[in-house]
């Protein structure tokens, strides 16, 4: 029981918080459905109307927007849950219809009113975490958008059938208008004949252009951006990089060193392995690779590097990126991070220029700070740089 417990408290955790405003944006697209529903269920029990017309101004006008609406906010927690920039946007846009609905439209609630208002507040509140660019979510706002593009010009290309020459009155030919009309392509054998007509098609015709090409950059762009994102890093920035500062690792100590680097103006390029969860910020110079083969050890420029820094977990990893360094650029200077004092010598032998123990150093200098004993730079030598002291014997 204790166990469940814990799993479901770390689920909770990382829920938080777009995991709620993912769920509770689910529930604000119920709300907004639930009268229409309850409306087309009382509709069902009697008799359906047999023109297009009829049934649209039983249901209402905005009941067809105010359902599209419903669904695309219950679509868009898909993308919320993803953390997607694009559907956080979307989530918004949707949230002020649906708050519009809610106060002036055919089913008006105070209670869906204050709740929307409330919900779109909570994601303006978070609008950092959002900083996701999810081919997932694009996916879902090029469906929705195209969907109730399709939607909106079926049935007012019904509603508005006989002012059409000649008249729409079933699905079918409203479908082959709308997707006509949403192409551009235009055949001309179904012309409107009103002005209200002519000014449905052309807002067909502008929307279709729009949301089709809309739809497109948001689904290509961030495709697109990441294979752009990868040749520039991946075939330029090599060549650039020099005289700058490689670290390779995600540990602790490898994030303080880059900040500490950073912040005194150097050039930083970071290795990771594929898959590595870190810390670096999205700026950095990240490569991501085996930094234990030469091939990217090149890519990340390591014979031009003022230093190589090992600074993984594992001192098995650090001694094999020593070795590979020796063998790709031996003038380059190297640090070795040792996580275990036993593997001092072990990593000594390898000979890099300095072999940082964080144990042993952090031990070394609290025990002759305890005992009023001298530190001095022949101390931190012995111990950053493997120097022997006075008398000591190896």
């Amino acid at each position: 029981m204790k166990a469940f417990a814990r799993r479901l408290r770390t689920f909770a955790t990382q829920l938080v918080p777009h995991g709620y405003l993912a769920l509770l944006l689910v529930i604000d697209g119920l709300m907004l459905l639930r009268p229409v529903a309850e409306n087309a269920l009382r509709q069902s029990r009697g008799s359906w109307y047999e023109d297009w017309i009829t049934l649209i101004n039983a249901f209402g006008v905005l009941a067809l927007p105010q359902a599209v609406i419903a669904a695309g906010l219950t679509t868009m927690a898909i993308g919320i849950a993803l953390r997607a920039r694009v559907a956080w946007v979307i989530s918004l846009l949707l949230l002020a219809a649906a708050a519009g609905i809610s106060r002036w439209g055919d089913y008006r609630s105070g209670v869906m009113f204050a709740f929307t208002l409330a919900l779109a507040v909570a994601l303006l509140v978070y609008w950092r975490r959002f900083d996701r660019s999810s081919f997932a979510a694009s996916t879902l706002f090029a469906v929705l958008s195209i969907g109730s593009l399709l939607i909106y010009a079926m049935f007012g290309a019904l509603y508005l059938g006989d002012q059409f020459a000649p008249p729409i009155r079933t699905m079918v030919t409203a479908f082959y208008f709308s997707i006509v009309s949403m192409s551009t392509v235009g055949y001309g054998d179904i012309v409107p004949h009103s002005d209200t007509a002519r000014l449905f098609t052309a807002s067909i015709i502008v929307l279709g252009i729009t949301v089709f090409a809309t739809s497109i950059s948001a689904v290509l762009g961030p495709v697109i951006g990441g294979k752009l994102k990868r040749i520039v890093t991946g075939g330029i920035s090599n060549v650039t990089r020099k005289n700058h500062y490689l670290i390779v690792g995600a540990s602790p100590l490898a994030h303080s060193v880059y900040a500490g680097l950073k912040k005194r103006g150097y050039a930083v390029t970071v290795i990771v392995s594929p898959g590595t969860q870190h810390n670096y910020p999205p700026e950095a110079d990240l490569v991501e690779g085996d930094a234990s083969d030469t091939a990217t050890l090149h890519h990340a420029g390591a014979e031009t590097a003022l230093s190589v820094l090992a600074l993984r977990m594992d001192d098995a990893e650090n001694a094999f990126v020593i070795l590979a360094i020796k063998e790709l650029a031996p003038k380059v200077r190297t640090v070795a991070l040792v996580n275990d004092s036993r593997n001092l010598q072990r990593l000594r032998l390898l000979q890099p220029d300095m072999v940082f123990s964080p144990q042993l150093l952090a031990g070394e200098l609290l025990a002759r700070t305890l005992n009023n004993e001298t530190i001095d730079n022949t101390l931190v030598e012995h111990l950053l740089f493997g120097k022997a002291q006075a008398g000591e014997t190896s």
